[in-house]
């Protein structure tokens, strides 16, 4: 498996953990050690989608970062990643 596939991999997985540790904290606003947690989670996600969107492009389409142009385009799409490791 490819660095990209990789990164992207892990973003899921780290999304994933933060969404579940969000809804725990739904019902449980008080759990310091929740909170301390997702925060823990948010930032490695953060920073995870700061170096991929530095060397692959934006990931979302409201991180599509070009002034002149409209590059969220330029990414391969979803769809097209399998072709590409054939």
């Amino acid at each position: 498996m490819r660095e990209r596939e990789l990164m992207l991999k892990k973003i899921q997985s780290i999304q994933f953990a933060a969404h579940e540790l969000k809804l725990f904290l739904d019902t449980h606003p008080n759990d310091s050690q929740a909170i301390m947690s997702f925060r823990k989670y948010q930032e490695q996600l953060k920073q995870l989608i700061d170096e991929f969107q530095k060397k692959y492009g934006p990931l979302y389409p409201s991180d599509s970062y070009g002034d002149l142009s409209w590059d969220w385009i330029n990414s391969p799409w979803p769809w097209e990643i399998d072709k590409e490791m054939k």
